[in-house]
């Protein structure tokens, strides 16, 4: 037994459909409601990572560099 972690043999496909079925699953099956939590959390996603990038390069938390 091999204390190395072994890779997936899933393919992208077989990965990409797994998780769409546990997106489906968790909105108990309502296909137009997991597109829409998906849509809803993707919208989330980039709104908060553009705002933080902004924030920070105001605050100047991002230093440039200045050569």
């Amino acid at each position: 037994m091999s204390a190395l972690p072994q890779p997936n043999p899933q393919t992208e496909l077989e990965r990409l459909d797994a998780a769409v079925d546990q997106a489906i699953a968790a909105c108990d099956g309502d296909t137009r409601a997991a597109i829409r939590a998906l849509i809803v959390a993707n919208e989330f996603l980039e709104v908060s990572t553009s705002k933080g990038f902004v924030r920070g390069y105001k605050l100047g938390r991002f230093q440039t560099y200045s050569g």
